[in-house]
């Protein structure tokens, strides 16, 4: 059992579509010390290469609840300007995503880590407690 008097938060994204991870997906970390409490923003990455933020900041002591909101749209957007760019009479001009921000919040304990994997498509996303 851990004895750390905080929880921590890592995160990556795999665009199902590409069966990619999914890089330059702008993340910002927010937390609240209890349900009723507000959201205090705690800091912004952006997944590398590898679809990972291995910048995210530290939770601070008392946080009982994790808001991850991933910035999905201009990810997108991009992916679907370099399509069109190779084969521009295969694409249609509707939106490039139905979700243009996916935010997920989560309970956590002191002294727990909590890896929440995004699974992304542009018309759908999953996510799960990963380890």
């Amino acid at each position: 059992m851990s004895t750390s008097t905080t929880a921590s938060v890592s995160t990556h994204i795999l665009d199902t579509s590409a069966g990619r991870p999914a890089e330059g997906v702008a993340v910002h970390l927010s937390a609240r010390a209890g349900r009723d409490a507000n959201w205090q923003p705690l800091g912004d990455s952006a997944t590398d290469a590898d679809g990972r933020c291995k910048d995210l900041p530290a939770l601070p002591e008392g946080t009982t609840h994790v808001r991850l909101d991933f910035a999905v749209e201009p990810y997108f957007e991009k992916k679907q300007a370099d399509a069109q760019q190779d084969a521009p009479a295969n694409r249609d001009s509707g939106p490039a995503v139905f979700f243009p921000e996916v935010a997920i919040t989560f309970a956590v304990v002191p002294g727990e880590h909590y890896h929440v994997p995004l699974l992304l498509n542009p018309f759908g996303y999953s996510v799960y407690r990963g380890s």
